[in-house]
């Protein structure tokens, strides 16, 4: 059985300005540096961006002594993870964008969709997620997990590019 996350990330910057920053690589490279300090070898793979829109993938690998031990008990190797990130053509009431999350040999699967939407105080960013682990027993436990580095990914990632905006597009 699927879980699912809701999760909104409020910025006080107009929604052009976020768009505009995931719409340059040097975002994407910044974000992969501030990374490498949980996880060293993370890697802005592919970027494309134009007048559709954007598509980035990112490449991090997390070292198995690094994973908690129910997770050390699936993965016999260091965890790779593959996220592919979108954003459509900016649409000043809302943009979409789709996200994944692929491990090679992995047990399950991360997909979400996301809207980038105005404000009156600035805009949001909606991301809702769908994970699915296929291993009966511990197919729950391994969701939560998931669940909950999630929240902290996004909380993070947001207040990066909160940050990031303010310094090299305000």
């Amino acid at each position: 059985m699927a879980r699912r996350l809701s999760y909104s990330a409020r910025y006080e910057h107009p929604a052009e300005k976020i768009y505009q920053a995931q719409m340059q690589r040097e975002y994407w490279d910044a974000l992969m540096v501030q990374f490498r300090e949980l996880t060293p070898i993370s890697n802005v793979e592919e970027f494309e961006s134009g007048d559709d829109g954007m598509r980035v993938v990112l490449k991090q690998t997390i070292t198995r002594d690094m994973l908690p031990p129910v997770a050390q008990t699936v993965m016999k190797k260091d965890m790779v993870i593959t996220r592919v990130e979108t954003l459509g053509a900016f649409v000043a009431d809302k943009t979409p964008g789709t996200y994944t999350a692929s491990i090679p040999a992995g047990p399950g699967s991360l997909n979400g969709e996301q809207v980038l939407f105005p404000t009156e105080t600035g805009c949001t960013v909606r991301k809702t997620t769908e994970v699915k682990v296929f291993l009966p027993f511990i197919n729950g436990k391994l969701e939560q997990l998931m669940l909950i580095n999630l929240v902290d990914l996004f909380r993070g990632e947001a207040e990066f590019i909160a940050e990031w905006v303010s310094k090299n597009l305000a």
